[in-house]
This record gives structure tokens, sequence and C-alpha cells, in this order.
């Protein structure tokens, strides 16, 4: 790496060219269709022969069946996120570290949540992704703390620690960290945007990607309240900085019908992917298929970016989001595996 320039376009045309390479190695539509038809032991055999072979080597003398694509899953997605900011240079290191930031969240939650819940440290520390600032040494100790109080001392020089030490005791009181999540990716997507006017190449295609992204997991928020039957204000549960205002997503929150909502969107995206999905979608759509189709018009939105913008921060932050769902759902096809769905059953839950 040190004969690497971090100035000028040398840094993108490498780092672009490294993650177009781990992209190509990346799970293909038909490789899914085939682990469908599969048995939880030929599932473990075929991902063993692909990327997850050393996980899976290590792995195997200490787990089993699910528990073992669970563990071997999550340390092949925290060792790849790690090696991708090893080989970044310059600016897009620091960049590519702040968007990462999102696990952090993750963890830190799943910690909290399988601590209230009673759920036994080694399986909490199977679904762990230390991908983010906090390392996994820093996440194995927390997970060690006897209470959840005892966890949010330890994270007193996370960069969040004040939106969690704000909101803790109230999700304590009510029993669900919802809002918590919620005000802490609130935080997060405020710092993330700012890094996008830091300068670095791409920077602001992939700050219209994010005003993207943000759109669409309030869509999501809003579908999910309507389909739960939720009505009330739901101003606070909004995340800002999107194309879409927080007060164009509450009166849209506030819709009688399913039609009603999904016509709301298409005001605001009448062309594209959206669109397209808003006009192929209707009421009767269970929510994870909604959701689904969502995240997936979200990927290929940051793939239509990547191609304009070969050679920026985009290619990188492409794989890595890439890489989350190869993750995902690989997971889906194990649980649905383990619990006897049938492969259409389990299809409907991937994003491909």
């Amino acid at each position: 790496m040190s004969s690497v320039s971090t100035t000028g376009p040398a840094p993108y045309i490498y780092s672009s060219t490294r993650m177009r390479v781990r992209k190509s190695k990346l799970i293909r539509h038909d490789e899914y269709m085939r682990m469908l038809n599969m048995s939880l032991p030929e599932i473990i055999h075929a991902i063993q022969e692909m990327e997850y072979k050393a996980e899976i080597d290590e792995l195997a003398s200490s787990f089993c069946g699910l528990d073992l694509i669970e563990e071997a899953l999550s340390w092949n997605l925290a060792k790849e996120f790690q090696n991708v900011l090893g080989i970044m240079p310059g600016a897009i290191k620091k960049f590519t570290a702040s968007y990462q930031q999102h696990w952090d969240i993750y963890n830190v939650l799943t910690i909290l949540r399988g601590k209230t819940q009673g759920v036994r440290a080694g399986k909490i520390k199977e679904v762990l992704i230390p991908a983010g600032s906090l390392d996994r040494v820093i996440l194995y100790r927390l997970l060690a703390e006897d209470s959840p109080e005892r966890i949010v001392e330890g994270l007193t020089s996370w960069s969040l620690y004040p939106i969690l030490e704000r909101e803790f005791s109230a999700a304590m009181e009510k029993g669900t960290f919802g809002d918590l999540e919620n005000e802490l990716f609130k935080a997060y997507y405020v710092y993330v945007l700012k890094q996008t006017a830091s300068g670095v190449k791409g920077g602001k295609p992939f700050r219209d990607y994010l005003k993207l992204e943000i759109d669409l997991l309030n869509i999501k928020t809003v579908i999910r309240l309507y389909k739960g039957n939720v009505r009330t204000d739901v101003r606070n549960l909004m995340i800002g900085g999107g194309s879409i205002s927080v007060d164009d997503l509450v009166r849209m929150a506030a819709s009688e019908s399913m039609e009603e909502i999904l016509e709301e969107i298409k005001k605001r995206y009448p062309e594209g992917p959206i669109g397209e999905m808003m006009d192929s979608a209707d009421k009767s759509m269970p929510l994870h298929e909604m959701e689904n189709g969502l995240t997936r018009v979200m990927l290929d939105q940051m793939d239509r970016i990547s191609m304009r913008y070969p050679f920026s921060i985009c290619p990188t932050l492409v794989y890595l989001n890439r890489k989350r769902y190869e993750v995902a759902n690989l997971r889906a096809i194990a649980r649905g595996k383990e619990s006897g769905l049938p492969g259409e059953t389990i299809a409907k839950f991937l994003v491909v």
C-alpha cells in the first residue's frame, strides 16, 4: 500500500479496481436458486466452496448446523469489511469508516436487546458484526457485562454515546429500544451527510444516494406503521435529510389507505425504479416483499451511480452494501431451511 499515492486520481483508481474484483465474486442469482433446493449440510458445503471457506474450516470444530453458518457469516463479513478499510488510501478510508459506523448501532442494540431478553452471550456473539469503530475486543467486553446499564457505561468514548445516554432510561422504561435506535440513526445520517461535503471524490453523487436511502428507510417505516395499524403522530420516527420532507412523511403516514400511500410515493418519484415498483405494488403485498423491493431499488440505484462515477468512493460503497445483503440472503436461506420452509417461501425474503 505504501506505493499507492494518497492524492490525485490514483487512490480512486486503485480502490475502485479492487472493489470491482471483489464484487465479481459475490454470489449470483442462479447460485441462490440452487441453494434453495439444498439441505442445510449441503448449503454449508456450498458456501465452504465460496469466499467463506476459511471461516467454515476454522469454526467447524466448535459449531455445527445453523450455528456454524451464523458464526461463519458474521466472522467473514466483519473480516472482509476490515480488510476493505485496510486497503483504502487517504480520504477514502475516512469516508468509508464513517459510513460503516451503522454497524456500531446494530451491534450495540443487538447486545442490549439480547441482554434484556435473557439471550445467552454465545448466541448474541454469533450475530455481531464488528465492522464499525467498535471492534471485536470492545464488543466482547460489553457482552461480558452483567446489565444493560453497565453496557451503556462501557460506551462513554463512543461517538454516539450522548444519544445513547439521553435515550437509554426512556427505552428501559418502555421496554423497547425502537425509539433509541431511531435517534441513533438520525444522528448517524447527519454525520455521514456532512462527510459527503468533505471533498472526497464522488461525495456529491453519494450524498444524493444517501438522500434516497433515507427516503426509502422512511417509506419503509410509513408502510410498516400502516400495516401495523399505527395511526399516531410519527414525526419523531422519521429521519431528516432525505428528499421527502418530514412534514410530507407525516401526512403520508396519516393516509387512510395503502393505495393512497403508494400514490403519494409515486408523486415524489414519478419515474424510475421507485415509481415502477409502486406501479407493481398493491395493498395486499406482504410487508417483507415491499421492504425487499425497496431495498433492491436502493442497491440498483447505487450501482447506477457507481457506473457513472467509476473512479470515486462509489464502487467501494456499492461493494460493501452488496456484500452486506449477500450475508443477509445466506442467513435467510439457512434459517428458512432450519425452520423447514419450502424454497419458494424463502425466495421471497431474498434481496437478489
